[in-house]
């Protein structure tokens, strides 16, 4: 896999973190490169934040290190322009900007006061915080509202006051954890937008998310977590490539009895399904095997007393291949729940609790002939409390 254009700013070097008797990150490597916006995607509790927080040197590692270039030596491409973010705090301060989940800016204080305040602690001159305070009150939206309480700003506006308090000293880097977390479509747009604008200006941005189409489609590269490792790193159309469990197939037919034309589907090529859905107006099916199904589809549904009005073939977008590689449940057409490997040394009375689990949802997936969209997030759920056992 080809590298991405500029020049090396983060070298993580086989870092393990374990909180307890449980890795959280175990022997993670990877670089990210001047100028990406690059995501980590991964379940509640997988590490997401831990990861974000090594970067800044804030989460030590047991074992590995993170190194980052010196702003000092920005130009050279030798082995001294790399220090540890764990011995060089003071240096590493100046290269980047930090934004967590919670809100760092005071309530109490209004917009330019908190952008004023935390150029001081950047040590800036009054001139330059000054300076660049103006700017980004115009990049983010809030020039009108520079004096107004930040505790009476709406939601979006508050989340764009962060981000800009964390890019005051016009840092290279800026490091955000869930910065949509709590907003509404059209907010996160924005910040989606404001981050692309911030990029173009050359910002490189990292940043963890829950939002794994908008990050498709905004991210340079995306890491993937699970399990505490990363096995899958790259640029979404090539993950996409790489890692496709399964190909869709849409098909819309008349009179549309999906249910009946379903079960002929699988008389005919079960065998190549992966997974099936019955929506309101189509039949989509996972197999990875379209090709070679289309035509046999056509004719089956011929035989089955439906003309097919449309069939597509679609690509997976990068949140099925998430689920795909995160869900208990990786086979439907049978109906039956197949328990993770690392799950399978539980006691006999685990099994049996567990089997009764399976038959439960097995009738339940058998009655409607599908995964919804809540079971999916039911079981999603389900592996995001394992993983934090």
């Amino acid at each position: 896999m080809a590298s991405p254009k500029g020049k090396e700013l983060y070298r993580i070097e086989g870092i393990s973190k374990i909180y307890g008797d449980r890795y959280v990150l175990n022997d993670l490597s990877f670089k990210i490169y001047q100028g990406e916006i690059f995501g980590i995607i991964g379940t509640s509790g997988s590490g997401k934040s831990t990861l974000l927080q090594t970067l800044i040197g804030f989460v030590e590692p047991e074992k590995g290190d993170v190194k980052f270039r010196d702003v000092y030596l920005f130009d050279k491409d030798s082995e001294e322009s790399f220090r540890s973010v764990f011995k060089a705090q003071k240096d590493l301060k100046r290269l980047y900007g930090f934004a967590s989940q919670e809100p760092s800016f005071y309530p109490n204080m209004t917009v330019k006061e908190n952008l004023l305040y935390f150029g001081s602690l950047y040590n800036l001159s009054k001139a330059a915080t000054e300076h660049n305070a103006t700017n980004l009150l115009k990049l983010i939206g809030l020039a009108h509202f520079q004096h107004t309480l930040a505790k009476k700003l709406s939601g979006g506006m508050q989340r764009r006051l962060d981000i800009a308090c964390a890019l005051i000293h016009d840092p290279k880097i800026l490091i955000l954890d869930e910065p949509t977390s709590d907003l509404d479509p059209v907010l996160s747009n924005n910040i989606w937008n404001l981050l692309k604008i911030i990029n173009q200006r050359g910002t490189t941005v990292i940043l963890a998310s829950h939002d794994i189409l908008d990050l498709e489609q905004l991210c340079t590269r995306v890491a993937i977590i699970r399990n505490a490792k990363i096995p899958v790193l790259g640029k979404p159309e090539e993950i996409k490539a790489m890692k496709s469990a399964w190909q869709e197939i849409h098909i819309q037919t008349k009179p549309g009895n999906y249910k009946g034309y379903l079960a002929e589907i699988k008389k005919v090529v079960g065998k190549k399904l992966h997974h099936y859905e019955i929506q309101s107006d189509k039949l989509v099916l996972y197999t990875k095997e379209a090709e070679d199904i289309m035509s046999q589809l056509v004719h089956i549904a011929e035989n089955s007393g439906e003309r097919v009005l449309n069939i597509e073939f679609m690509k997976p977008t990068l949140d099925k291949i998430f689920v795909s590689m995160n869900l208990d449940t990786v086979m439907i057409k049978d109906e039956t729940i197949s328990k993770d490997k690392s799950q399978s040394k539980s006691s006999n009375k685990d099994k049996s609790q567990s089997a009764k689990k399976r038959r439960k949802e097995k009738a339940r997936f058998k009655k409607s002939g599908k995964m919804t969209k809540q079971q999916i997030e039911m079981i999603e759920a389900k592996l995001a409390r394992n993983n934090r056992r």
